[in-house]
């Protein structure tokens, strides 16, 4: 790895219905939540990171002269994130999500050792639920 890269701070995700979003990372989640930004983003704390969600049709539009200069992005279509949780809490964590509504799509067992499961946002996102140890990565962090 290059030492100067410590390691992934924020993860971005997009979602058209924000109010929706943020209900299901604060409340089916628990994540709690850094900031919200009318319409154009809410942001939670993940971790040692942050879990960004962005409207796309906002975050394409140029920022304002008098805004922050960060430059138009997003993306179509469904993304992809992973949460680390360790063994002992994924079943809760499939216990949680069901209890919620939330169908679990997948569930793998690695050959690596460890498992996750799978599920999406209410955006369409795939979200899944992984132990450190599928990636070879120590569980405690």
């Amino acid at each position: 790895m290059n030492p100067m890269l410590e390691g992934m701070l924020e993860t971005a995700l997009y979602a058209r219905d924000l109010d929706e979003a943020e209900a299901f990372y604060e409340n089916v989640l628990g994540f709690e939540k850094i900031a919200r930004a009318a319409n154009r983003h809410v942001f939670f704390r993940c971790g040692p990171g942050v879990l960004l969600i962005f409207n796309p049709e906002e975050t394409i539009k140029p920022p304002a002269s008098d805004a922050l200069q960060v430059p138009p992005h997003g993306t179509t279509g469904a993304g992809h994130a992973c949460f680390r949780v360790s063994g002992r809490n994924i079943d809760a964590m499939t216990e949680r999500l069901r209890a919620a509504g939330v169908a679990i799509e997948s569930e793998v067992h690695w050959p690596n050792g460890g498992r996750s499961i799978y599920f999406r946002d209410p955006a369409g996102n795939s979200l899944e639920c992984a132990e450190a140890k599928i990636w070879g990565i120590e569980q405690d962090i």
